[in-house]
C-alpha cells in the first residue's frame, strides 16, 4: 500500500500549499469517511474543468492546479490524490476510454481516482466537476461516477495504478493551452493499463462496483468533454 502513498513529481503533496489545503478539509472531519468526502467534493466543486470553463493553462503536477484553480480530468485526479495521500489515505489512479463525443471515434482516455476506504476496499470516484447530464458522487458502497460506457470500443480499465500514465503526463506537458490539448487527448487503444499494483476486480467488495459507471443524460447537442 505504500506506492499508493508516495510524493512524486506529479503528486507533491508535500508542497507547502497542497499539504495546507490537506489540513484545511479534514480539520472537521472525525474519519477517513468525511476526509475522502471533503477532499472529493472540494477537487470536485472548487477546481475548475479546463474545457467546460475554457480555462488556461493546461495544468498537470497536484500544486499546479491548486495554484491556478483549474484543470482537465487528468489534472484534477492528480490534486485529488495528493490531498488524500496527504492524509494518510491510500489513493491511486483509473482510466476509462470514452468516445469523445458519444458517437464513436475519436476516443481518449478519462481520468479518475480510487481510494483505499477501511470499510469497503477500493472505491472509485470521479472529480472532474459536475453539469448537466453529470452527477458524481461520493456514496459508498455504491459507486456513482460521471460517465457509463456505452459503444463497444470503449473501456472501464480495472487497473488502479500508483501513478498516472506516462501518456497522460506527456499530454498534460506537451501543450500549455485548454484548447489545444481537447484536440490532442491521450488515448490508450490496448486491453490493459501497464503499471497495475491492484484492480478493482480484487476488491472484497466487487459485488457493490458498476464497471459500467453511471449514464450521463446529455442534452441533445451538449458537447460531452471529458
Amino acid at each position: 500500500m505504500e506506492q499508493f502513498l508516495r510524493v512524486t513529481e506529479v503528486i507533491d503533496w508535500t508542497h507547502p500549499a497542497v499539504f495546507s489545503k490537506a489540513k484545511e478539509l479534514s480539520k472537521s472531519a472525525t474519519g477517513v469517511h468525511e476526509i475522502v468526502r471533503s477532499c472529493f467534493e472540494w477537487v470536485r466543486d472548487s477546481i475548475q474543468h479546463s474545457a467546460d470553463f475554457q480555462r488556461n493553462p493546461v495544468t498537470c503536477s497536484a500544486s499546479e492546479v491548486l495554484a491556478s484553480g483549474t484543470g482537465y480530468c487528468y489534472a484534477k485526479s492528480h490534486l485529488l490524490a495528493a490531498l488524500l495521500r496527504a492524509n494518510g489515505i491510500p489513493a491511486g489512479f483509473c482510466y476509462q476510454r470514452l468516445s469523445i463525443d458519444e458517437t464513436g471515434a475519436p476516443y481518449c482516455l478519462h481520468g479518475l481516482n480510487a481510494v483505499h476506504v477501511p470499510e469497503f476496499g477500493w472505491y472509485r470516484v470521479d472529480s472532474r466537476g459536475n453539469k448537466l447530464g453529470v452527477n458524481a458522487q461520493f456514496s459508498p458502497p455504491v459507486e456513482q461516477l460521471a460517465f457509463r460506457l456505452s459503444l463497444s470500443e470503449e473501456r472501464n480499465f480495472p487497473e488502479i495504478l500508483p501513478d498516472p500514465l506516462p501518456v497522460v503526463v506527456n499530454a498534460l506537458r506537451a501543450h500549455s493551452t485548454w484548447d489545444t490539448l481537447y484536440k490532442n487527448l491521450p488515448d490508450w487503444d490496448l486491453p490493459s493499463l501497464p503499471g497495475s499494483a491492484a484492480s478493482l476486480l480484487d476488491n472484497a467488495s466487487r459485488r457493490e462496483i458498476d464497471l459500467q459507471g453511471v449514464k450521463p443524460s446529455h442534452a441533445p447537442g451538449q458537447e460531452s468533454i471529458l
